[in-house]
Parts: C-alpha cells; structure tokens; sequence
C-alpha cells in the first residue's frame, strides 16, 4: 500500500540553536503538471537553509512535494508558493530553494527563491590555504 501524498508539512526542534550551520536537501524527482498543456514537467530542486528554532522533517517533505505531481502551476509560482510555505512553517534565518526544470521545447528555466530574517547576516566564509 502507498503512502498518500500530504500538505502537511511537519518540524523538529534544531538540535544546535547556537549555532548558524547550514542544511542543503535535494530534491530530484520534483513533478508538476504544465497550466497550458497538462503535460508534466520535471525539475530538480535544492533547498538550503540555515535553521532557527526548528528543522524540516524530511518525510513530510517528501509527501509535502509528491502534491504537485498533479497540480498546474508556472515554475515561478510553484517555487515561490513552496519557498513561501517552508518559510511560513521554518521561520528560517536564511532560505533559498532554487528550482532546475529539465528541457521542455528547447529551453531550460531555473528559478531561485531567497528569503532572510531581518538583520541576519551569512557568516563570512573561512578560506583554508
């Protein structure tokens, strides 16, 4: 027996509040449907954020993402709409889901989505010789 597709997406207590580290998740198989055509298309994406209080639990992710398979949307809404829902519940201090749609008549769209908490600034990076 499957299991169902959900909208409900659900969190973990940060194990490391402290601490600014970052969490990349890819995503391989992400499935939605063209709005004009009602044909499928298929993207990678990337979510990376750097958490505050809580984690995203990845089953709920999983079965969060399978509910597009069946849905219309424009890559740029769909991004947007799942970059709005993952900030809505994480509250993330930093967030950025970045969205590759494989080749649909020629051309490839990538989207990238960003969100910040106000005065959250990245770390500057450590270079190692």
């Amino acid at each position: 027996m499957s299991t169902p597709a959900s909208k409900n997406l659900e969190t973990f207590p940060n194990p490391r509040t402290g601490r600014d580290y970052t969490i990349r998740i890819r995503i391989p198989e992400f499935t939605c449907l063209c709005p004009k055509t009602g044909q499928p298309d298929f993207a990678e994406l990337l979510l990376e954020y750097v958490p505050d209080q809580v984690c995203v639990e990845l089953k709920s992710l999983k079965l969060y993402i399978w509910n597009y398979r069946s849905e219309g949307h424009f890559h740029e809404a769909v991004t947007n709409r799942i970059m709005d829902d993952l900030v809505g519940l994480l509250q993330p201090k930093f967030a950025r889901l970045t969205a590759e749609f494989k080749v649909r008549g020629g051309i490839y769209t990538t989207v990238v989505s960003e969100h910040r908490q106000p005065g959250w600034e990245n770390p500057t990076p450590v270079s190692l010789p």
